[in-house]
């Protein structure tokens, strides 16, 4: 029961976040002028086609001439669109293809009309796949910094305050420059607080951080900066558009989906199997191995009154010390079951809702009561995978790696721990 009931609530998390539903119910009016559609992320493909099969055509119009546009997504996560063009880029850390992406949409928003309106479409991973450097910087020096911070084990917002401050179109940016044309954004949250400005380094709002901020960021993680950055965050002269200014003053953000949907929708297949749905929060952040122990210790209490099951989303972070395979949900779930240690009556579940955990092919693992016996009968030592950051292969070994492809959504990780009573 409990390895389905896993799954079944994790499907459910990633059908209550597709665009399909969430982007229809959200679009803006028809303008009087033209409609740009742009936008960035690993779910901004499925939302370019759901604005497409919904855009309010009036009566026995062709959709070609009402819209066009283009928007960017992860390298495997495109969907076909007839009139608005996706290109595919690398994520997590940026690519040519993402910068000429980003240059392009830069351009087509400028020179409009109060008429017109750009239609943003914004998911998580937008911060990698929509890169143009500032002036005076190269992709490789952003590479540089992005990698870096990757590793070190910053959180999303502090990684994405560096990114605005080495960027061209990140924070507000994007939307001064499509000013005085009204501009719409359609964003799906990936992030801890569902707070716009950090969704994808937040292009089209009002970035309230400064270049200080970056700067102390990136003293804290010890980041080695190439000259020209180091140059650029010293200098500080071409500051992000900040709340008030006149520019984003048509700029409108809607959030079409959140975690805390995504953890409801779960809680719901819980109820109605019997298992009473425990939220610990949508927003959890923290070092995975450090978030793990802290659930071990809750999922162990909870099990003298099962049955019930721990959901929770948000972001960990990874300070990668190893050389393994592996993403933050497969850290967790193997800190999670050292700390479990075999307790008979726990499993889990932890997965990326995008269908990837970190950079490769899983979107998470599950742990069940024999996780660790079974690693030790094949000669794995757990604790040595985990120093070595390699989830993946503890979990990939045992075959318990969850395999869905693209999702094409992104609402962050979903983590769930079945508890039972103990007998």
């Amino acid at each position: 029961m409990s390895d389905q009931l896993l799954m079944a609530m994790f499907e459910a998390a990633i059908k209550a976040a597709q665009p399909a539903l969430n982007v229809p119910p959200n679009l803006p009016p028809r303008p009087k002028g033209r409609t740009i559609v742009v936008g960035a992320g690993k779910a901004a493909a499925s939302m370019a086609r759901a604005v497409e099969d919904n855009w309010p055509c009036s009566p026995k119009a062709s959709l070609e001439g009402q819209i066009e546009g283009l928007v960017v997504t992860r390298y495997g996560h495109g969907v076909p669109c007839r009139l608005i063009e996706v290109v595919e880029a690398s994520h997590p850390v940026p690519d040519l293809a993402g910068e000429a992406a980003a240059g392009r949409i830069l351009n087509m928003v400028r020179g409009l009309s109060e008429d017109d309106l750009v239609l943003c479409l914004i998911s998580g991973g937008g911060s990698a796949l929509l890169s143009l450097p500032a002036s005076g910087l190269t992709l490789e020096d952003k590479r540089a910094v992005n990698e870096g911070l990757l590793k070190s084990g910053a959180a999303i917002d502090e990684m994405n305050c560096v990114r605005k401050h080495l960027s061209a179109i990140k924070g507000g940016r994007l939307a001064a420059e499509a000013y005085p044309a009204k501009l719409v954004t359609l964003a799906i949250s990936d992030v801890p607080g569902d707070d716009p400005s950090v969704i994808a380094s937040g292009p089209t709002v009002a970035d309230p951080t400064t270049f200080a901020d970056a700067r102390a960021i990136l003293e804290k993680y010890r980041i080695d900066l190439p000259p020209a950055v180091a140059r650029h965050m010293r200098e500080g002269r071409d500051e992000t558009p900040k709340p008030g200014t006149e520019k984003l003053s048509r700029a409108e953000t809607i959030l079409v989906a959140t975690p805390k949907q995504a953890l409801e929708a779960a809680a719901n297949v819980a109820r109605k199997a019997g298992v009473k749905p425990i939220m610990l929060g949508d927003s959890i952040e923290g070092e995975a191995r450090d978030v793990a122990r802290n659930m071990a210790e809750t999922a162990r209490k909870a099990a003298q009154d099962g049955p019930l099951v721990l959901l929770s989303g948000g972001e960990t972070t990874v300070t990668v010390r190893g050389n393994g395979r592996g993403g933050r949900n497969t850290e967790f779930l193997l800190a999670l079951a050292l700390s479990l240690d075999g307790h008979p009556d726990i499993t889990a579940i932890a997965c990326d809702t995008d269908g990837i955990d970190g950079t490769e092919d899983n979107a998470g693992a599950i742990i069940r009561p024999d996780t660790l016996a079974r690693g030790e009968a094949m000669g794995l030592n757990a604790r040595a995978y985990l120093d070595d950051n390699n989830g993946y292969g503890y979990f990939d070994a045992l075959g318990d790696l969850v395999i869905t492809g693209p999702t094409q959504t992104n609402v962050n990780d979903f983590r769930a721990i079945v508890a039972v009573k103990s007998k």
